[in-house]
């Protein structure tokens, strides 16, 4: 009798033991979760996998040797040989990676698996639809902010309006978009002969700004946006170039683009109550890395890890293209994407970074509010 009592016993505090240690677990995961979730709106630098499903889209990058360095070693549909901008802040704030929205969007549970967020980022997207919708190669911001009206509808529904909103209003929104457009500006002889560089630029901005006020009023508060890079110094642009120097026509424009879309969002957040945002100068970053390589750990600036011919840049890093041996020692991957190492040094930057290049605050501040 005293030995079943003793087995008894043991069981129970046992099994105690066991919720405690589990509650504990879990306590440490809520604290380690610093927003509820994390929406993610972009194009190729963010892309985490949507482009695999689109079936007529040859902007894709779910083949070797993308992925050489993602924890599986197998292409994910990053355009990028390990993680991109995506992993690297959803690590920073506790969360998973958020899932391309397109591997979802038909799952009956499809609710409960937005509770973390999700990603709509498309390779090739842009501000504008551009001009191969028809093609469907990828997803603009237009059809991506209409993907999220639907994902917040399937929110409200599971959460209730106020606890949907309370979800949302902590969560991250980060937007990574503008790159592609202006490539296409440079590129289309249309499009110089009916806008001029200001005019187009301006439409660039007055575009996002419609879009982030429709995330606005579906419940986003807190915005991470980032400016363009330094786009003529990226191994497609020197590549055109005869000295191999950074393409200064697209680094002015670039640069012009950042200074509207500040303005923009000072006057967003004039406009729209409760909106709190962090804009990462992306621009002075990669500038920097470029012309201090030794500084961060690099030794080649120009040419790309991945692809062929002239820099590694006349043809894309496709199965039949050589890579180099120390993709750390590359700021870029391929001739338009910054290697993992370079990304890791964004991210750090736009999550602690100082306000000479996150303001008016960085995203640490930013989750804080």
């Amino acid at each position: 009798m005293a030995l079943k009592i003793f087995r008894e016993s043991f069981l129970f505090f046992t099994l105690a033991f066991f919720c405690l240690l589990i509650m504990m677990m879990s306590f440490r995961f809520s604290e380690a979760q610093m927003v509820p979730a994390m929406f993610v709106f972009g194009d190729s630098v963010v892309d985490v996998g949507n482009n695999n499903y689109l079936p007529l889209s040859v902007r894709k990058a779910n083949f070797p040797h993308n992925g050489i360095d993602f924890s599986t070693k197998k292409p994910t549909g990053r355009f990028s040989n390990g993680k991109n901008a995506a992993d690297f802040l959803a690590e920073k704030v506790g969360l998973p990676t958020s899932p391309p929205y397109l591997s979802l969007k038909n799952n009956k549970n499809r609710a409960s698996l937005f509770m973390n967020g999700v990603s709509f980022a498309s390779g090739g997207a842009g501000i504008f639809n551009g001009t191969d919708q028809a093609l469907h190669q990828a997803i603009p911001l237009t059809e991506q902010v209409d993907y999220y009206a639907t994902v917040h509808q399937d929110l409200v529904n599971q959460l209730g309006s106020s606890g949907a909103q309370q979800h949302l209003s902590k969560s991250l929104f980060i937007v990574v978009i503008g790159s592609n457009d202006i490539l296409d500006y440079l590129g289309s002889s249309d499009l110089r002969n009916k806008h001029t560089p200001q005019q187009f630029l301006s439409l660039m901005t007055t575009t996002l700004k419609e879009q982030l006020k429709r995330l606005y009023g579906n419940g986003a508060r807190k915005f991470v946006i980032t400016g363009l890079a330094v786009l003529g110094c990226i191994p497609s642009e020197r590549v055109k170039m005869q000295t191999e120097e950074c393409n200064e026509e697209a680094n002015y424009l670039a640069g012009k683009y950042n200074d509207g879309l500040k303005s923009m969002l000072q006057e967003l957040q004039s406009e729209l109550n409760g909106l709190s945002y962090s804009y990462f100068d992306n621009y002075s970053v990669l500038y920097n890395l470029i012309k201090n390589p030794a500084a961060y750990g690099f030794t080649e600036v120009k040419e790309a890890c991945c692809g062929l011919g002239k820099l590694k840049a006349e043809i894309p890093c496709v199965p039949i293209s050589t890579y180099c041996s120390n993709r750390s020692d590359h700021v870029f991957w391929d001739l338009y994407h910054p290697t993992q190492a370079t990304v890791r040094i964004f991210v750090d930057t736009i999550f602690d970074g100082p306000s000479q290049y996150t303001f008016p605050i960085n995203v640490r501040h930013l989750v804080a509010v």
